[in-house]
């Protein structure tokens, strides 16, 4: 019997799902108890370390509530520190810790390895030809993605 059809939509889903489960076990921050978003703030914070709340939030698209809880739990857990600024006390900046870093870090590696197992399924002229397929995809996304959002300031 012939499988049924399914939508492009619906076979990228799957092709995702797959991918995330593509791995050498489980992702080294969820064996912490860290999940995928608060692994995102991470990632955040230590490519912009001095971060504040407000400014993660609007990068992320996110509420300032929500970045604000995140960021508590993280600290708590002693992944995340919060430094005042010396010039306005009230403002406060956000940096990873020793620890953090550390897990960043094995994170960081967990999805290079990931990414490289991917990759190396396909010779050279596919895998170059997959990542300009895959650029043009987001850039259209992207571009989309900021037309509806203008056509919601302007609306």
């Amino acid at each position: 019997m012939a499988q049924p059809k399914i939508s492009e939509e619906e076979k990228l889903l799957q092709l995702l799902t797959r991918l995330r489960n593509l791995s050498p076990g489980t992702p080294p921050f969820e064996k912490v108890g860290i999940t995928p978003p608060q692994f995102i703030l991470l990632d955040w914070i230590a490519n912009s370390p001095g971060s504040g709340v407000s400014e993660i939030a609007e990068g992320l698209n996110l509420t300032s509530p929500t970045v604000s809880v995140a960021v508590r739990r993280l600290e708590k857990q002693g992944y995340l520190e919060r430094k005042h600024d010396t010039q306005d006390r009230r403002s406060i900046h956000l940096y990873l810790t020793q620890e953090g870093q550390a897990l960043y870090q094995r994170g960081e590696e967990f999805r290079q390895h990931k990414v490289k197992r991917l990759l190396s399924g396909l010779p050279t002229k596919e895998r170059t030809e997959f990542l300009e397929l895959l650029e043009t995809a987001l850039n259209a996304a992207e571009i989309s993605e900021k037309e509806i959002q203008r056509d919601k300031i302007f609306k």
